[in-house]
Protein backbone atom coordinates (compact mmCIF):
# COMPACT_ATOMS: atom_id res chain seq x y z
CA UNK A 1 0.00 0.00 0.00
CA UNK A 2 1.20 3.37 -0.93
CA UNK A 3 1.62 5.94 1.87
CA UNK A 4 1.23 9.39 1.65
CA UNK A 5 3.99 10.62 2.23
CA UNK A 6 5.61 8.96 -1.89
CA UNK A 7 3.37 10.54 -3.92
CA UNK A 8 4.53 14.18 -3.32
CA UNK A 9 7.86 12.65 -3.36
CA UNK A 10 7.14 10.84 -6.54
CA UNK A 11 5.80 14.10 -8.13
CA UNK A 12 9.20 15.65 -7.13
CA UNK A 13 11.14 13.57 -8.46
CA UNK A 14 8.81 13.64 -12.29
CA UNK A 15 9.52 17.16 -11.99
CA UNK A 16 12.84 17.41 -11.49
CA UNK A 17 13.58 14.62 -14.52
CA UNK A 18 11.43 17.19 -16.57
CA UNK A 19 13.42 20.02 -15.40
CA UNK A 20 16.60 18.13 -16.72
CA UNK A 21 14.70 16.76 -20.15
CA UNK A 22 13.83 20.51 -20.87
CA UNK A 23 17.50 21.55 -19.74
CA UNK A 24 18.87 19.32 -22.34
CA UNK A 25 16.27 20.18 -25.06
CA UNK A 26 17.65 23.96 -24.91
CA UNK A 27 20.69 23.03 -24.96
CA UNK A 28 20.10 20.79 -28.10
CA UNK A 29 18.41 23.97 -29.81
CA UNK A 30 20.70 26.47 -28.71
CA UNK A 31 23.73 24.15 -30.17
CA UNK A 32 21.47 23.73 -33.98
CA UNK A 33 21.22 27.42 -33.90
CA UNK A 34 25.06 27.69 -33.63
CA UNK A 35 26.30 25.70 -36.11
CA UNK A 36 23.19 26.20 -38.03
CA UNK A 37 24.07 30.30 -38.02
CA UNK A 38 27.76 29.43 -38.52
CA UNK A 39 27.35 27.58 -41.56
CA UNK A 40 25.29 30.37 -42.68
CA UNK A 41 27.54 33.35 -42.54
CA UNK A 42 30.09 30.93 -44.02
CA UNK A 43 28.28 30.50 -47.07
CA UNK A 44 27.31 34.05 -47.54
CA UNK A 45 31.18 34.76 -47.68
CA UNK A 46 32.90 36.29 -50.71
CA UNK A 47 34.35 33.35 -53.10
CA UNK A 48 37.51 34.96 -52.47
CA UNK A 49 37.08 34.57 -48.65
CA UNK A 50 35.10 31.11 -48.91
CA UNK A 51 38.26 29.40 -49.47
CA UNK A 52 40.11 30.96 -46.22
CA UNK A 53 36.99 30.43 -44.30
CA UNK A 54 37.15 26.60 -45.11
CA UNK A 55 40.65 25.92 -44.37
CA UNK A 56 39.91 28.07 -40.87
CA UNK A 57 36.95 25.47 -40.36
CA UNK A 58 38.82 22.44 -41.50
CA UNK A 59 41.89 23.40 -39.78
CA UNK A 60 43.86 21.42 -42.76
CA UNK A 61 47.67 22.26 -44.48
CA UNK A 62 46.69 24.73 -47.83
CA UNK A 63 48.00 21.96 -49.65
CA UNK A 64 44.56 19.97 -49.08
CA UNK A 65 42.52 23.59 -49.70
CA UNK A 66 42.25 26.03 -52.60
CA UNK A 67 45.47 28.51 -53.09
CA UNK A 68 45.16 31.46 -50.82
CA UNK A 69 45.95 34.89 -51.43
CA UNK A 70 48.91 36.72 -50.26
CA UNK A 71 49.79 37.88 -47.12
CA UNK A 72 48.86 41.96 -46.92
CA UNK A 73 52.11 43.65 -45.91
CA UNK A 74 54.33 41.09 -45.42
CA UNK A 75 58.36 41.97 -45.47
CA UNK A 76 59.92 40.47 -48.18
CA UNK A 77 61.73 36.94 -47.06
CA UNK A 78 60.37 36.20 -43.60
CA UNK A 79 57.79 33.90 -42.93
CA UNK A 80 54.72 36.03 -41.14
CA UNK A 81 52.74 34.59 -38.17
CA UNK A 82 49.66 36.90 -38.05
CA UNK A 83 47.42 36.52 -34.74
CA UNK A 84 44.35 38.01 -35.21
CA UNK A 85 42.12 37.84 -31.59
CA UNK A 86 41.43 40.14 -28.72
CA UNK A 87 43.04 42.01 -26.39
CA UNK A 88 40.60 41.33 -24.06
CA UNK A 89 39.57 37.59 -25.26
CA UNK A 90 40.88 34.82 -22.55
CA UNK A 91 42.35 32.35 -24.93
CA UNK A 92 43.68 35.82 -26.85
CA UNK A 93 45.42 37.08 -24.02
CA UNK A 94 47.01 33.46 -23.24
CA UNK A 95 48.82 33.60 -26.80
CA UNK A 96 49.99 37.56 -25.80
CA UNK A 97 52.74 36.53 -24.40
CA UNK A 98 53.94 33.56 -26.60
CA UNK A 99 53.57 36.08 -29.88
CA UNK A 100 55.99 38.47 -27.72
CA UNK A 101 57.99 35.46 -27.08
CA UNK A 102 58.29 34.35 -30.48
CA UNK A 103 58.60 38.12 -31.21
CA UNK A 104 62.03 38.47 -30.23
CA UNK A 105 63.33 35.03 -29.81
CA UNK A 106 63.26 34.68 -33.91
CA UNK A 107 63.72 38.53 -35.06
CA UNK A 108 65.10 38.93 -37.78
CA UNK A 109 63.75 35.03 -39.19
CA UNK A 110 59.99 35.36 -38.52
CA UNK A 111 57.52 37.75 -38.24
CA UNK A 112 55.07 38.16 -35.48
CA UNK A 113 51.72 40.73 -36.00
CA UNK A 114 49.10 41.01 -33.86
CA UNK A 115 45.84 42.28 -34.84
CA UNK A 116 42.58 43.54 -32.56
CA UNK A 117 39.42 42.61 -34.85
CA UNK A 118 37.81 44.14 -31.85
CA UNK A 119 39.39 47.20 -32.59
CA UNK A 120 40.00 46.62 -36.19
CA UNK A 121 36.61 44.56 -37.54
CA UNK A 122 37.46 44.95 -40.99
CA UNK A 123 40.58 43.27 -40.79
CA UNK A 124 38.12 39.83 -39.43
CA UNK A 125 36.48 40.49 -42.87
CA UNK A 126 39.97 41.02 -44.75
CA UNK A 127 41.33 37.74 -43.92
CA UNK A 128 38.01 35.65 -43.74
CA UNK A 129 38.02 34.61 -39.87
CA UNK A 130 34.82 33.08 -38.17
CA UNK A 131 37.15 32.42 -34.43
CA UNK A 132 39.53 34.58 -32.42
CA UNK A 133 42.20 33.95 -32.10
CA UNK A 134 42.90 32.39 -35.43
CA UNK A 135 46.80 32.24 -36.16
CA UNK A 136 47.61 32.59 -39.90
CA UNK A 137 51.02 31.22 -41.17
CA UNK A 138 52.34 32.67 -44.07
CA UNK A 139 55.73 31.78 -45.86
CA UNK A 140 58.63 33.97 -46.62
CA UNK A 141 57.12 34.60 -50.43
CA UNK A 142 53.51 35.72 -48.75
CA UNK A 143 51.25 33.12 -49.36
CA UNK A 144 49.44 31.57 -46.89
CA UNK A 145 50.39 27.73 -45.52
CA UNK A 146 48.14 26.85 -43.07
CA UNK A 147 45.27 28.22 -40.55
CA UNK A 148 44.45 27.56 -37.05
CA UNK A 149 41.78 28.58 -35.04
CA UNK A 150 42.29 28.74 -30.92
CA UNK A 151 44.79 28.62 -28.31
CA UNK A 152 47.86 27.49 -29.90
CA UNK A 153 51.07 26.78 -28.10
CA UNK A 154 54.98 27.79 -28.65
CA UNK A 155 55.79 24.35 -28.88
CA UNK A 156 52.75 23.53 -31.51
CA UNK A 157 53.69 26.56 -33.58
CA UNK A 158 57.38 25.96 -33.67
CA UNK A 159 56.06 22.21 -34.66
CA UNK A 160 53.55 23.46 -37.45
CA UNK A 161 56.59 26.10 -38.88
CA UNK A 162 58.58 22.75 -39.17
CA UNK A 163 56.37 20.79 -40.20
CA UNK A 164 55.95 23.81 -43.22
CA UNK A 165 59.67 23.44 -43.78
CA UNK A 166 60.72 26.88 -42.33
CA UNK A 167 63.49 26.61 -40.07
CA UNK A 168 63.99 29.38 -37.95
Amino acid sequence: MESAESKPKASRVLSGMGMKVAIVAILILAVGATVYTKNRKSSDLAPENAATAQQSVSDKPLSEAAPQSAAPDTKAGLPRLVDLGATKCIPCKMMAPILEDLKKTYAGKLEVVFIDVWEKPDEAKKYGINLIPTQVFYDASGQERFRHEGFYSKEDILAKWKELGVTL
